[in-house]
């Protein structure tokens, strides 16, 4: 990731963290829309997991300019999805809902060069959670 599209990535975060609430409901509402089948993976009560959701993004954006000091936390995410019946192909469904949400939380905010920087992040660190699940198997 270039230096620009780490800047595009943290600062439109920025706008997200005053509507991390809303932004996690959008979420998990279109995950469980486009994949239903994962439903069954989350709690009942989905409260602890949304604050959890903007934790991890929280942890992962910020991180971008020192990936080999967060590195270890998301492969250790990666290997602990296995415990959870996550396939890659969830990979897939996460990331679209996650651009969905930011697309309706930042509205105009979330230009092509905004989404491309997002869709390079998240493609970069599912991969990384990918391998290291793989692995681990």
């Amino acid at each position: 990731m270039t230096p620009e599209k780490i800047a595009l990535v943290q600062d439109s975060f920025k706008k997200v963290v005053p509507i991390a609430g809303p932004a996690a409901d959008i979420f998990y509402d279109r995950l469980f829309e486009i994949a239903p089948e994962v439903r069954g993976l989350f709690p009942e009560d989905m409260t602890e997991q949304k604050k959890k959701l903007m934790q991890m993004l929280a942890i992962a954006v910020n991180g971008l300019t020192k990936l080999d000091e967060i590195l270890p936390a998301v492969q250790d995410l990666g290997r602990r999805h296995n415990g959870y019946d996550v396939t890659p192909a969830h990979y897939d469904k996460v990331g679209e809902a996650l651009i969905f949400t930011l697309d309706k939380g930042l509205g105009e905010a979330f230009t092509p060069e905004v989404k491309d920087a997002w869709v390079e992040t998240y493609g970069a660190l599912a991969g990384v959670m990918i391998d290291a699940q793989a692995k681990a198997a």
